[in-house]
């Protein structure tokens, strides 16, 4: 056997741990257009976190295919780095139109929903405040335990930055203009430092329900605009399609060429609450849905017959 002070050690960067990740992406779903859109890692020791955006393949079910995702680049990257990692983080940025999901989406079942507890929001880590704030406190305790440590130890005189910040609090008073500008910026401070701890942060993102105990998956409300635009588009007699969707509302405007109005407007108002519906969203959203007949448009030939004039100029125009 080799000698413990022989054997050496293996470290593994954050870039290769990256690397690896969004690697494993395109190998947990063979033969799909699923890829890495951006990665991120953080190795401390013989631990590892890894977070993934992807491009997704659509459509397909959106929950199973992300838990996939996780469990392949989790194991993955655990095999071939030695690290013990975490389950890794999934973002769907994309989705990206592929007929392998179509052919297994008939047969494929969606596992059951998990209906424990789970959270509204998703909160951010607030990286760039968090990484300020500690730079500065580090960088004036640093300073001032230093100056501190050099006076009682190397018997120096205080620093001038310390005496002359001490003297101009001596003799400047509460109500001086400079005082008060100073106590101003704290408190503003102050309250952007609890807003930012009371607030979630990611606004963009929308909690689901996830199958599967103490996993949280959220959905991107841009994603949610896509799957609700492409179902609006397919209605027959729409144009064109403009998605809105808020934190708790979603708002469909259809450009109608074609076809009877209310008739258009109840298929698009049924598809987009079955595209809601198997988004699995944590708070469902409030749906609403607008139909504007284009110039060219005319009413079909059972309505030019039976409605009134008034009232087939008031749909056109609305």
């Amino acid at each position: 056997m080799t000698a413990p002070d022989r054997r050496g050690t293996t470290t593994v960067s954050d870039r290769a741990v990256r690397r690896i990740a969004g690697r494993a992406v395109t190998e947990a779903l063979p033969g799909r257009a699923a890829r890495a859109t951006g990665s991120s890692a953080a190795v401390r020791g013989s631990r590892a976190e890894i977070a993934v955006d992807v491009a997704l393949p659509y459509p397909a079910p959106l929950t199973p295919t992300v838990r996939r995702v996780q469990d392949h680049v989790t194991a993955r990257t655990e095999e071939l780095t030695g690290l013990d990692v975490r389950p890794a983080r999934v973002g769907v940025t994309a989705l990206t139109p592929d007929r392998a999901t179509e052919a297994e989406g008939a047969t494929e079942t969606a596992p059951a929903p998990f209906h424990g507890r789970v959270p509204r929001r998703w909160w951010a880590q607030r990286r760039l405040p968090l990484g300020v704030l500690t730079l500065l406190a580090t960088l004036t305790c640093g300073a001032l335990a230093t100056d501190l440590i050099l006076v009682h130890t190397g018997h120096r005189p205080a620093a001038p930055w310390r005496t002359g910040a001490l003297h101009w609090l001596y003799v400047h008073g509460p109500g001086e203009p400079p005082v008060t500008a100073a106590a101003l910026g704290c408190a503003l401070l102050g309250v952007w430092l609890i807003v930012l701890a009371v607030t979630p942060g990611r606004r963009g993102l929308l909690t689901a329900h996830s199958p599967v105990p103490a996993t949280r998956v959220a959905v991107d409300r841009g994603t949610v605009a896509a799957l609700l635009r492409d179902t609006a588009a397919g209605t027959e007699g729409v144009d064109t399609v403009a998605v809105r969707v808020r934190r708790r509302r979603a708002t469909v405007r259809a450009a109608l060429a074609f076809g009877d109005r209310a008739a258009v407007r109840d298929q698009i108002t049924d598809a987009a609450r079955r595209t809601l519906a198997e988004c699995g969203l944590r708070r469902p959203l409030r749906l609403r849905v607008a139909v504007r007949p284009l110039p060219v448009w005319t009413p079909p030939p059972a309505e030019t017959a039976t409605a009134p004039l008034g009232a087939v100029a008031t749909a056109g125009g609305s």
